[in-house]
């Protein structure tokens, strides 16, 4: 049987909490691992409870949801970390996967929006929202090195990575390319293996700064 993805929930209204508790639990595929109020406390339950993917308000008192994820993400790279807020912001959204989130959630959508994106998120399938991946390029063109450093990419990796870059899901992939998503699927945990990186959002960053991306 397969171990549930292990969860823990960051934010300083326990109301809030408890319905992000109850959208989750519905799901068997999902363990609830820790709860904290702040960005203090995440930190030190990050540690004890070794959670798989952390769900992260932005505005919180003592240590606020950006500074924590910098720092967690920092002592555990492993962990994967989303956003959960209001308002789709991109300003914020931007600013928290600089410091290393995996993506965000808004409060108001579905629990079943909910399920998919955790599930597509801790197996590393979540697509970078197309906003996100123009605030990238705009972040990176300007300090990219002038001349592009050689790839190890395959052609059809590369293929690939243009399709990332674009924001593209696996399934738009599989269809932009005439390939399988299963073969999307192999390729992408290839191009990370090969670059030693962890998600989409570092799998961007490197091959902007490596001059690698058109502008």
């Amino acid at each position: 049987m397969t171990q549930p993805i292990r969860i823990m929930l960051v934010d300083d209204h326990a109301h809030a909490r408890e319905a992000m508790r109850d959208i989750i639990e519905v799901d068997g595929s999902f363990e609830i691992v820790g709860e904290a109020g702040n960005g203090l406390e995440a930190i030190r339950m990050a540690e004890s409870s070794m959670p798989d993917l952390i769900l992260m308000d932005i505005r919180m008192p003592e240590l606020d949801g950006l500074e924590a994820t910098k720092v967690i993400k920092e002592k555990f790279p492993y962990v994967k970390i989303i956003m959960v807020t209001v308002s789709d912001d991109i300003t914020h959204l931007f600013e928290a996967i600089k410091r290393g989130a995996q993506g965000y959630l808004l409060k108001n959508l579905s629990p079943a929006s909910w399920h998919e994106y955790l599930r597509a998120v801790a197996f590393d399938e979540a697509p970078m929202s197309r906003e996100v991946a123009v605030r990238l390029l705009q972040e990176f063109t300007s300090i990219k090195t002038s001349v592009p450093e050689k790839s190890p990419l395959t052609s059809r990796e590369k293929e690939i990575l243009e399709c990332v870059a674009r924001g593209s899901s696996n399934k738009e992939i599989s269809e932009d390319l005439d390939i399988s998503e299963h073969t999307v699927k192999n390729h992408l945990k290839n191009i990370l293996q090969k670059l030693h990186l962890d998600n989409r959002v570092q799998l961007m960053r490197y091959a902007y700064e490596k001059g690698w991306l058109r502008s």
